[in-house]
């Protein structure tokens, strides 16, 4: 398969992958955009391996989670997130808002958390495949779910 196919086949899914992770459609291209020149120019590693979305999928990942770390002269932050949950505006469908609110709360959570979560719930992947998208070991995966959860929950269900 060439960089060419490969991009013609997948790029929408990874595009829908990245806005999942970001919550913002303007990142999430530049996310992709950046990642898709980095697998073009590692092209031969990607095409031997055995997966190469998965390779591709791993290399977005990484650059969401590098995204949030590091010095802040590497970031320039044209709109933050959202500090409060209170995003919900009330002439939308309630549709709307739910996927408003859960936009919210997914921004409140660590770049590692959310991604776990996405790769979990949007992507489907088990703990061992979201394990080597993140690189890291597959109890780090559960505690990370775990955490994201309780974190959600906490939000979700206000203190009485």
């Amino acid at each position: 398969m060439t960089f060419e196919e490969f991009v013609e086949a997948r790029l929408q899914a990874l595009l829908r992958y990245a806005v999942m992770l970001t919550g913002d459609p303007h990142t999430a291209q530049d996310l992709v955009q950046e990642t898709m020149i980095r697998a073009q120019l590692k092209w031969r590693r990607v095409a031997t391996s055995q997966t190469p979305e998965r390779y591709v999928k791993r290399m977005l990942t990484n650059a969401y989670v590098d995204l949030h770390r590091g010095s802040w002269l590497k970031r320039v932050v044209l709109r933050g997130f959202p500090s409060t949950l209170d995003r919900a505006v009330a002439d939308h469908v309630d549709a709307s808002v739910e996927r408003d609110q859960m936009w919210a709360w997914l921004a409140t959570l660590p770049a590692r958390q959310r991604a776990a979560l996405v790769l979990r719930y949007y992507e489907g992947l088990n703990d061992t495949e979201i394990a080597d998208v993140l690189q890291c070991a597959v109890g780090t995966v559960r505690s990370s779910i775990s955490r994201a959860l309780a974190t959600l929950r906490i939000q979700i269900v206000p203190a009485e």
